[in-house]
């Protein structure tokens, strides 16, 4: 069953999400309508996560290398900076690039939960897939976000505001969580985490 913003805000209190917004932001000054941001908060249906400014990297060509998962190498990835104008915070994702971003809020997934993460329509229009993985059942930390840029443009990224919306799934209870058995992505910090095996 998909759970409802009743039950997110529940369950925020008890430690889900931190920082929570209970309802959804649509600009940082509503009663003048003023400084829009994209959409972060509890919706119907949902929560739309935020991206930290502490950390984004980027993918690069580096010639005569081959990605390997099962070796990841953090030399193909560069930071790159934070900048700020009167629409906010943002990174630039180059045109036909990847990048790795890390969400602002933290998690602790229910154990009868789990969360699967989608793109924001905003951002899917300019050409900006969000990837994520689910947060299976007693999986906590900040999500690793990962960034395609399928367009032939830059793109603002944008830092403390909306970037993708989380969906709450409750299941039967599990043999095992994602705690029980260890997971390696397990705790992750507000710092991107890189792949491992």
């Amino acid at each position: 069953m998909l759970k409802n913003d009743k039950w997110i805000i529940e369950q925020a209190k008890a430690g889900m999400l931190n920082p929570f917004q209970t309802n959804l932001v649509r600009h940082l000054e509503p009663n003048s309508k003023q400084k829009p941001v994209l959409s972060f908060g509890c919706s119907s249906y949902g929560y739309d996560l935020r991206l930290s400014p502490k950390e984004f990297l980027i993918f690069r060509h580096v010639p005569g290398t081959v990605m390997n998962p099962k070796k990841f190498n953090s030399e193909n990835l560069e930071k790159t900076t934070l900048h700020k104008d009167e629409d906010g915070d943002y990174f630039i994702l180059p045109a036909h690039s990847y990048g790795l971003g890390v969400a602002l809020e933290k998690m602790r997934v229910p154990s009868n939960i789990t969360v699967i993460c989608l793109g924001k329509s905003t951002y899917a229009r300019l050409g900006i897939i969000v990837n994520t993985t689910p947060a299976e059942a007693s999986w906590e930390g900040h999500l690793t976000l990962e960034f395609s840029n399928s367009s032939g443009a830059d793109c603002r990224i944008y830092a403390n505001e909306g970037i993708c919306q989380l969906l709450f799934f409750e299941g039967d209870p599990c043999e095992t969580t994602y705690s029980d058995r260890k997971g390696k992505y397990q705790n992750q910090p507000e710092k991107v985490t890189l792949a491992k095996i």
